[in-house]
């Protein structure tokens, strides 16, 4: 029997499960069973290039582009170990799934079956904890792999769907794009593009906020030698915004006035005991967050740091984790863990030396884990080895997230107080901290108010209103992005859908998973699809004092208003996932699901190729036929060619980001077509003098008009001088530019 696991760990917890087995290459031999591992999805779809060479060469008479069957090759990073499980397919009649107890999981082993065209027995395991005693339980009760057939094949919609759509207007925008002046790929994708959609609308938003005034009335209180402030809570018949907050500065002062000097009385005291626990241990979108947050570090960057402390040092469990949650069973291995984080971590102290492994927090609990558990320390030491500066970063994050808890919660009292003063009630809200616990140790985040000490007061108490005021805010847009607030949206993009039916279907989607409240993308691919977006130009880091924003670029922001709101919006994404649930119950086929979605494409491809897509870029004609240059690379780097290749094949040199001057035999600038003299209409060749760069026009000596350089542009509005040169020029009698004279 062949057991085949997503991932090695899991693969080591089934072989322990079985009682052991020698290691060989690629899988462990456990004398009648053998055991495989996957490094996740081990076969990619192929490329359109990859069944006709002729589709390597993006052309818009080939779209839409889809093919039936899509087939699928060895990811290139995947080769070697996929020969192995291949290898062992053929001499056993049958296979144990051990993927993710979830449809991608399912997915990953039976599409490598099919590869192979196995067709032995194939049974099913789901496991949730790799602890010896859950996975032998799970051995003891697999199932015919049959029986999850609607998984997988929700799966594979999932991801051809995303083939035939990425493919598709990547191709086609780009093309488009390319007509009007814009020379970057116009990627297009399900998550990729809804989360540029999140970054452009918060930038117009913040942008497009105006300002508007509200008012708070505090009155001060003397209630014997208790002294205390409360703020005045609204009425209905009050002036106020959607939020509650009062809109008149006249109504707002007369308050105040009303009730300064006034007997006031304690209508209740309700005082209420409650306890905060540690926030939970990390899975790999908040680690993301934090790191970037206090330690300015990528999300891909981070994704590789811990696949760095699990795979090259063991210090830490699975790190693609979605789950913030650890099984009951982990609980036991707590003094251990401890006693390692002290040994590679001695600069946590004194976390370790106040941790009691005999605390069980809310973390413990084995409903709450899925497929995978939280981010948390091994048993593993360092052993004398020293791990680089942000491996060491991002190692205490985790520790410390680990550590605490097992610290007591912070104990605290909460007093509300509603006063009333000349027929207006105020209320007093007061926290008073009992036992800070945790809080003494952790400095990962800020408290959620500041609490102020306690006062003896009891119902009916009189005293007076000594002072009151109506205060003047300002409402405030809000904030642009960072990269951890918007890791953090990722989670909970469902809010964005404008269909009331989608969004609920996809906070559905996210029921049980702490931490996700209906986003988009996952945990192990979030981080490389804004990588993306930051590598194509579409947002950008912008550093605004300590503070780094994520913001949208031109790019990114006219591809968003090229769009159609389907794209750009989160609601494709749960209309998918409906759709998915069908083919899991097999109410839908993955054909039908493919044929809907080729004729939405094909529908934007026409709406595209009909109406183009209106972006504003600079144009820079084609001297030939007047078509959109695009910026390329060669092998002697950055040039110019025409979008109408190969029916066209002019190029030009490229000149700091535009296109230069044509070049003679010589070497010689000669006239540009792009940019003309105002006087006499003929092109300007942009030259070299001893001071830099200048522009002058190619009809000289008939006309000696010369601009200056503006970043390989010439500046129109700034006439370079003109002295006659005092040098071999000079004797010539020729005329040269004063800033190069010499």
């Amino acid at each position: 029997m062949l057991y085949i696991a997503e991932k090695p760990e899991l693969a080591r917890a089934v072989v322990e499960a079985l009682g052991g087995g020698d290691k060989k290459k690629g899988y462990y031999d456990c004398g009648r069973d053998k055991v495989a591992w996957c490094y996740g999805h081990m076969l990619e779809l192929c490329e359109p290039q990859d069944y006709d060479p002729r589709y390597k060469r993006w052309n818009l008479d080939d779209l839409p582009l889809f093919f039936t069957p899509w087939k699928k090759k060895p990811a290139p990073r995947a080769k070697e170990q996929l020969g192995v499980i291949l290898d062992l397919l053929k001499g056993t009649d049958t296979v144990v799934n051990a993927g993710d107890p979830d449809p991608e999981g399912q997915l990953l082993v039976d599409e490598i079956l099919a590869y192979a065209g196995f067709k032995g027995k194939v049974k099913r395991i789901l496991i949730n904890d790799n602890t010896p005693a859950l996975v032998r339980r799970a051995i003891a009760s697999m199932r015919d792999n049959a029986d999850f057939s609607g998984l997988s094949a929700a799966a594979e919609a999932r991801q051809l769907g995303d083939a035939i759509y990425g493919f598709n207007l990547t191709r086609l925008y780009t093309l488009i794009g390319r007509r009007e002046g814009c020379a970057d790929i116009l990627s297009v994708g399900r998550v990729q593009t809804p989360i540029l959609g999140l970054v452009v609308r918060r930038d117009r938003e913040n942008a497009g906020h105006r300002k508007a005034p509200y008012y708070l009335v505090n009155g001060v209180f003397q209630f014997g030698d208790a002294r205390i402030t409360a703020g005045y809570r609204n009425q209905p018949g009050d002036p106020q915004d959607d939020k509650g907050r009062l809109t008149d500065h006249g109504h707002a002062q007369g308050i105040a006035a009303a009730v300064s000097g006034k007997p006031a009385v304690v209508k209740s005291v309700e005082t209420a005991r409650g306890e905060t626990p540690p926030p939970l241990p990390y899975n790999l979108l908040k680690l993301q967050a934090d790191a970037s947050r206090l330690h300015g570090l990528a999300p891909d960057a981070v994704k590789e740091i811990t696949q760095s402390l699990r795979e090259k040092y063991r210090l830490i469990t699975y790190n693609r984790s979605d789950s913030q949650y650890l099984s009951d069973e982990q609980h036991a291995d707590a003094p251990a863990v401890i006693a390692a984080v002290a040994a590679n971590a001695p600069e946590l102290s004194p976390y370790p030396d106040v941790a009691d492994p005999a605390v069980k927090s809310r973390a413990f609990n084995s409903s709450k884990v899925t497929a995978h558990h939280a981010i948390i320390p091994t048993q593993a030491r360092l052993e004398g080895k020293r791990l680089p500066t942000d491996e060491t970063r991002v190692y205490h994050l985790i520790a410390r997230a680990y550590l605490i808890q097992f610290l007591p919660n912070q104990q605290w009292e909460r007093t509300v107080v509603p006063i009333e003063a000349a027929g207006h009630t105020f209320v007093s809200n007061t926290r008073t901290i009992l036992k800070n616990g945790w809080r003494d140790f952790y400095e990962g985040e800020e408290d959620e108010e500041e609490p102020v000490a306690a006062v003896s007061l009891h119902d009916g108490q009189g005293g007076v209103c000594s002072s009151a005021e109506a205060v003047m805010k300002e409402t405030t847009p809000k904030p642009l992005y960072t990269m951890a607030t918007l890791l953090e949206d990722l989670t909970r993009v469902a809010q964005y859908v404008r269909d009331d039916k989608l969004r609920k279907l996809l906070v559905e989607k996210d029921k049980g998973k702490a931490g996700e409240h209906g986003g988009i993308g996952t945990p192990a691919t979030r981080d490389g699809i804004i990588k993306t977006l930051l590598e194509r130009g579409f947002i950008e880091p912008k550093k605004r004092g300590k503070t780094t924003q994520v913001v949208s670029a031109k790019t990114g922001q006219e591809l968003y208003d090229a769009l159609p709101d389907v794209a750009k919006f989160p609601d494709m994404t749960a209309l998918w996932h409906e759709q998915q649930i069908a083919i899991e119950k097999g109410d839908l086929t993955i054909d039908a699901f493919i044929e809907g979605l080729i004729a939405h494409v094909g529908g934007e491809c026409a709406r595209v190729l009909r109406d183009g897509l209106g972006l504003k870029f600079d144009k820079f004609p084609c001297p030939t036929c007047n078509s959109a240059m695009q910026r390329r690379k060669g092998e002697k780097g950055y040039f110019w060619g025409c979008t109408q290749f190969p029916s066209c094949k002019t190029t030009l040199p490229d000149d700091n980001g535009i296109p230069g001057a044509k070049v003679d035999r010589k070497d010689r600038p000669i006239a540009s077509e792009i940019h003309r003299c105002p006087a006499c209409g003929k092109g300007l060749a942009r030259r070299q003098g001893k001071k830099g760069y200048f522009w002058g026009c190619s009809g000289y000596p008939s006309c000696k008009r010369t601009f200056p350089d503006d970043n390989g542009k010439p500046n129109y509005a700034v006439r370079a001088g003109l002295a006659v040169c005092t040098g071999q020029a000079g004797r010539t009698g020729q005329a040269v530019p004063a800033n190069v004279r010499g």
